[in-house]
């Protein structure tokens, strides 16, 4: 369902327990509408809500929110360290297209192929 980059999952480690998380604590992952292309991911530390799904793997926990599984089946969680980009990211084979800060996506449409939209590339980037 959702798999984590060795790199990802030390950083999530490392930021769970600069966090002082509880053991029961994880990476929090859904999906909402905003950003520069429609939808946005939303990431917190949290605790696991009533209807998440949890992926695990090598010893930390993520959660899905229920609403958000069809937009993030499949995806890879990675971790950048880049000076100006640092962070987790996201690879999604359910994004059309992704916006240049990497936060948001439009979702892809069965048998639609999305036209260049300049908007998304990168330039408007909040």
């Amino acid at each position: 369902m959702i798999t984590l980059t060795d790199i990802a999952v030390q950083e999530l480690k490392a930021l769970l327990i600069d966090k002082k998380a509880s053991g029961e604590s994880g990476l929090r992952l859904g999906v909402q509408r905003g950003g520069c292309a429609g939808l946005q991911y939303t990431m917190q530390v949290s605790s696991r809500a009533d209807e998440d799904e949890v992926i695990e793997q090598s010893g930390v926990r993520v959660f899905l929110a229920r609403d958000s599984i069809e937009h993030l089946r499949g995806c890879l969680i990675d971790y950048s360290s880049d000076l100006s980009d640092a962070g987790f990211k996201i690879v999604n084979p359910n994004a059309a297209r992704s916006c240049g800060c990497g936060t948001s996506f439009e979702a892809k449409e069965e048998g639609v192929e999305p036209d260049y939209d300049s908007s998304l590339d990168g330039s408007n980037c909040s």
